[in-house]
């Protein structure tokens, strides 16, 4: 990488810069500091794509930085024998409208249909596009659930899946050949519109879409229009689909969450829009005070992610994590398939190697085989794509991972909010039907198979001494590595940098614990953070909960 101060003054230079990005350049004239965390480094690009801060620089997401991965982009797609057709959509985040345009123009440029959705629409919606039109790739403008002050970039393959390990290094390679700007085509927006070179995408798409995750249906539907729900987008996309499944649905109680019903980047309620967080949900719950429904649903801005609340039988709401509403609907899925006749033969399902291990004898009592893949759901869409290409894509019948991402077909290759959305109401109206709620269900497969119960702890390291920081903790965890944890011996170790684990090389330590408790140490992919997984089981919920507490301290000094 040049030196940042010479990147700074180069684009200082440029003729015709972006107003907000001169003056925001002119902002930090003389702040080495302020120059430095802008230039050390381009933003990187992976599976994920690209994401960061929004702002000026070749480390933050601008119309720069988006033009020039998405010459990249083209210039892979265009040395491929793939379609040069790419859908874009883009959810509420600032700037997302800014640069599915520039994606667009620079597709157009570059002779690349480019398909977009006219308005905000969720992830899956992208993943669906894919396929559904005809693409050789996908782009969906998203920062998830981060906070308001980032926006990203996120590649799909031809496969609606986000791309591979291999892919997203060929179009780094691309991209890295790329000056940001002399080295980017880019056409003009409406003359483009006019000749057929962007073109935007028709409501069918999005209702097939809708009717698509409708037809995932498990059970009868028997007791889902007497449902009471509280919903919240979070300000973000899932209000259409979602509002147009419950009405397939037939509900007919659906009170939306005032404050974050419309779509707004700036998520003014909860600085991290994240239904894992009880802060994001916290507006819902309060307005379940006052409705006394029989569930709260929320979805994250790019709506790929659900979480959900329900009667805790004391008069308030408890929140049901992402690991123990998977267990849920994994149990709800195989009991009702079953039932009705309707189980595979061989039955897969799929989860991450982060998630809880009670989905391993929940799925041997139903005779499913679990696979289990590193953490994204890309690779839970890649063991999809494997079934579909073995002519086996009936034998899928769930994937999902700890951090409230779930689907239950192959119509996308991305966790699946609205999808979730449809089996949470079936669930919860099939246990309804038996005087019970979704608390209830946890409680009785905790009761069969022990009390598996997991925490996460995040670890942020900022800018580039944390990037180093990082490194260098995960470093001395590989040369020196631990004999016991919070007092309990470390019976085994697994590397996933290593060969040997079956599953593509990533930074991520398993530590085998005494007692069947777990402790896992992994990088973020997508923020500057560690995140620590911690999963403990006991013979009570209280046990359980205190081991993780002293896992969870023990992490804190680890971090340090």
């Amino acid at each position: 990488m040049s030196d940042p101060k010479s990147v700074y003054a180069a684009w200082c230079a440029q003729p015709d810069l972006d107003p907000e990005i001169a003056a925001e350049l002119n902002a930090i004239a003389g702040d080495e500091e302020g120059i430095n965390d802008r230039f050390y480094r381009d933003l990187e690009f992976g599976t994920g794509g690209l994401r960061g801060v929004l702002g000026a620089g070749t480390n933050r997401m601008n119309l720069y930085t988006v033009r020039k991965a998405t010459q990249g982009l083209a210039d892979y797609l265009n040395g491929t024998d793939l379609p040069k057709r790419v859908a874009i959509a883009h959810d509420s985040r600032i700037n997302g409208e800014l640069f599915t345009r520039e994606a667009a123009r620079v597709l157009a440029a570059n002779g690349i249909t480019a398909l977009v959705y006219p308005r905000l629409e969720p992830t899956p919606a992208l993943s669906w596009a894919v396929r559904y039109l005809g693409c050789g790739a996908g782009v969906c403008v998203t920062a998830s659930h981060n906070p308001a002050k980032y926006n990203g970039y996120k590649v799909y393959g031809a496969d609606g899946c986000q791309i591979t390990l291999e892919v997203a290094g060929k179009i780094l390679a691309a991209i890295e050949k790329v000056d940001c700007f002399a080295g980017v085509k880019v056409a003009d927006y409406d003359a483009a519109l006019a000749e057929g070179k962007i073109v935007m995408i028709e409501d069918k798409c999005l209702d097939d879409f809708v009717d698509a995750v409708y037809a995932q249906r498990v059970g009868d539907g028997a007791g889902i229009a007497d449902l009471k729900l509280v919903y919240t987008p979070l300000n973000g996309t899932g209000l259409e689909c979602v509002r147009k499944l419950l009405a397939k649905l037939g509900v007919n109680h659906l009170t939306v969450v005032p404050e974050q019903e419309k779509p707004d980047g700036h998520f003014p309620t909860c600085p991290y829009p994240n239904p894992e967080i009880r802060e994001a949900m916290q507006k819902g719950l309060e307005l379940c005070d006052k409705v006394h429904p029989d569930l709260l649903l929320g979805t994250d801005p790019d709506c790929d992610r659900c979480g959900t609340a329900v009667p805790d039988g004391k008069g308030g709401y408890r929140l049901i994590s992402g690991n123990e509403m998977g267990i849920i609907l994994l149990d709800y899925i195989c009991r009702t398939r079953q039932a009705r006749g309707t189980m595979p033969q061989n039955p897969v399902a799929v989860t991450t190697i982060v998630s809880t291990d009670m989905a391993t004898p929940l799925a041997a009592k139903y005779g499913v085989e679990l696979r289990r893949t590193l953490t994204g759901f890309k690779f839970i869409g890649e063991q999809i794509g494997l079934l579909e290409a073995d002519g086996q894509a009936d034998r899928f019948i769930f994937g999902f991972e700890e951090s409230y991402g779930y689907l239950s077909g192959s119509h996308v290759r991305d966790k699946d909010a609205v999808n979730a959305t449809l089996l949470v109401c079936e669930a919860a109206a099939w246990y309804a039907a038996q005087g019970k709620t979704l608390l209830d269900a946890i409680e009785a497969l905790y009761a069969e198979f022990g009390y598996y119960r997991n925490a996460l702890c995040s670890f942020a390291f900022e800018g580039e001494s944390g990037m180093h920081k990082m490194q260098s903790l995960m470093k001395a965890l590989r040369a020196n590595p631990p004999k016991e944890i919070a007092g309990i011996a470390v019976e085994g170790i697994t590397d996933y940098q290593s060969e040997g684990t079956g599953l593509p090389s990533a930074d991520v330590l398993e530590y085998r614990l005494a007692g069947g408790h777990k402790f896992m140490v992994r990088p973020s992919g997508t923020e500057p953070k560690i995140k620590v997984y911690l999963s403990a089981v006991g013979d009570s919920e209280a046990a359980a909960d205190a081991v993780n507490a002293a896992l969870a301290e023990a992490a804190g000094k680890m971090m340090q």
